[in-house]
């Protein structure tokens, strides 16, 4: 064993491998043997270990520790899973939501479903040897496949379309399907028109909140808001084109059955029965044709038929709304789409 010396010459209490003092000058002797005598040794080739002790944190400390080193990285996550859910990535530019036509800002509110989905809604105007009628559409395509109510355009000669910018086109009658209470008409040298996003009405619940637009006593872009209040309402209509008649304020009002009674006048002979989405939004004559659109701007339903309390069968039709609207199903009309696109006239 070798001894260490201290500063002062005494012994240290502790021996060491290492020397306390060291040469002045610099070996100049190399492994090789070339250089001057009297350098000093190297290093040991591996020098010795000395274990660096580190204090853990125990009990609650440490757990403390832990936890917050973990809350830290899961935070970060969340932070930015919610940042994405919730639109804040796009720094507030109001980007649109997929698959619907409402922007992120507005998404569930009327205002921002009217403001979307209006210039996807029409106004119709048809003429025809039983009288005159006015009733709304559906733009399905930009150079203008619109959709409306067989009873809207049943036996016209001549048929208009206004759109929510003012512009006025001639449209004639693709296909109808009187079964169903829908037709296809297709508006002449329109391009660039706002195509309106179909939902899926199999999805639409009791209670959802809904909004329908359309031309109520010629009215253009009328917009009424309410819930679905009902599902698979059975409404019979009329397939008779003689069974139409003048209505209040310029509309033609079809007549419909539903509940053993009839409404607008008498169905006739020739009848059909649909399951209509019911609804508390107001729909008044006009409305026929127009859009029941869900809170994310898809169509669900196309507005057929109300009820009112003076339209029953031998009372005046003078009275309105009173918050029974009735509408076609829009997988109804998605089904029944490429017939009517066929010309069909049924």
């Amino acid at each position: 064993m070798t001894e260490s010396y201290r500063h002062d010459g005494a012994p240290s209490e502790y021996p060491s491998e290492y020397p306390t003092t060291y040469p002045t000058t610099y070996p100049t002797t190399y492994p090789d043997g070339s250089g001057a005598a009297g350098a000093w040794p190297p290093p040991p080739a591996h020098p010795p270990h000395t274990p660096r002790h580190r204090r853990r944190l125990r009990g609650p400390a440490g757990l403390l520790a832990a936890v917050a080193v973990a809350a830290a990285a899961v935070g970060g996550g969340t932070a930015y899973a919610f940042q994405e859910l919730t639109g804040g990535g796009d720094g507030g530019s109001g980007a649109q939501v997929n698959g619907t036509t409402v922007a992120a800002s507005s998404k569930g509110t009327v205002a921002g479903v009217a403001e979307a989905v209006g210039p996807s809604i029409v106004e119709i105007k048809a003429a025809g040897s039983s009288g005159q009628s006015t009733g709304s559409g559906v733009i399905l395509s930009e150079d203008g496949e619109i959709v409306t109510n067989n009873h809207v355009v049943s036996g016209a000669s001549q048929v208009q379309v206004a759109t929510s910018d003012g512009k006025t086109y001639s449209a004639e009658v693709v296909g109808t399907d009187s079964s169903k209470d829908l037709a296809l008409i297709k508006v002449q040298g329109a391009k660039g028109l706002k195509a309106a996003s179909l939902g899926d009405s199999d999805k639409v619940a009791v209670g959802d909140d809904v909004v329908a637009i359309g031309s109520p006593a010629g009215l253009t872009g009328t917009v009424t808001s309410g819930i679905v209040s009902a599902l698979d309402r059975d409404v019979t209509v009329s397939r008779d084109e003689s069974q139409g008649g003048s209505g209040q304020g310029g509309g033609r009002e079809w007549p419909f059955e539903y509940g053993g009674e009839q409404f607008n006048g008498e169905t006739g002979e020739r009848t059909t029965t649909y399951q209509a989405i019911q609804t508390d939004a107001s729909l008044n004559p006009g409305n026929s044709g127009g859009a029941l659109i869900n809170m994310d701007g898809q169509i669900i339903g196309i507005n057929s038929a109300m009820y009112s309390a003076g339209s029953s069968q031998g009372q005046s039709s003078d009275a309105g709304s009173v918050g029974l609207g009735f509408a076609i199903p829009v997988n109804d009309l998605k089904a029944d789409l490429d017939t009517l696109r066929s010309g069909s006239q049924r």
